[in-house]
């Protein structure tokens, strides 16, 4: 029996989030190779076939077959006035059951860095979370020196819990990294008092 197809589409202001598509090969591989030394600090090393037309073809049918198992949420952020790739965001590792939770990740072109883009996207991934997949915690890390992204995660709501020893391979060693997360009903530092 075939599984209909999850259609996933999130538009923001100025963006529209979308699964990535076999067309969008040559504007991504020309994003990432021009974001290289911008991104590359704060990512895993790419592998050596990173920007190949197969791999990121499997790119393409891991995120389909992501959205339809429900265990994953990439998408592409696309500025609707110009259709121009900025960057991707992702709702990963989906857990259903009584933890209702899911990490995010995220990067964005260097050209499109701190012109309020990934908060729109941030922002715009976090009510579809907490609203059409009725989760009740998002989860973030980031490395402990990456402030632009610590600033970005506390301004989407997101709030420190701590700290991950070797949580990730990070440009090719394991890297200690701080952990926020934002919560459908969050409480922390509220009372009940008046």
């Amino acid at each position: 029996m075939l599984r209909p197809r999850r259609k996933v589409r999130i538009e923001t202001e100025r963006l529209t989030l979308r699964p990535p598509v076999h067309g969008d090969f040559r504007s991504w591989t020309a994003l990432r190779q021009a974001s290289f030394d911008f991104l590359s600090p704060w990512e895993p090393a790419w592998a050596k076939d990173h920007l190949s037309r197969r791999s990121f073809a499997n790119r393409v049918y891991w995120a389909q077959r992501s959205i339809n198992s429900g265990t994953a949420v990439p998408l592409f952020l696309i500025r609707r006035e110009d259709d121009t790739l900025l960057g991707a965001i992702t709702l990963d590792n989906i857990r259903r059951g009584p933890a209702q939770a899911g990490t995010t990740g995220y990067w964005i072109g260097a050209d499109f860095a701190r012109q309020g883009y990934m908060r729109e996207a941030i922002q715009g991934l976090v009510h579809h979370a907490f609203h059409a997949l009725d989760l009740s915690r998002i989860e973030a890390g980031c490395l402990p020196e990456n402030t632009p992204s610590r600033s970005l995660l506390e301004k989407c709501g997101y709030k420190y819990e701590g700290v991950a020893q070797s949580y990730l391979q990070i440009d090719g060693r394991w890297r200690n990294h701080v952990l926020y997360a934002n919560l459908r009903n969050d409480r922390r530092g509220k009372t009940d008092a008046g």
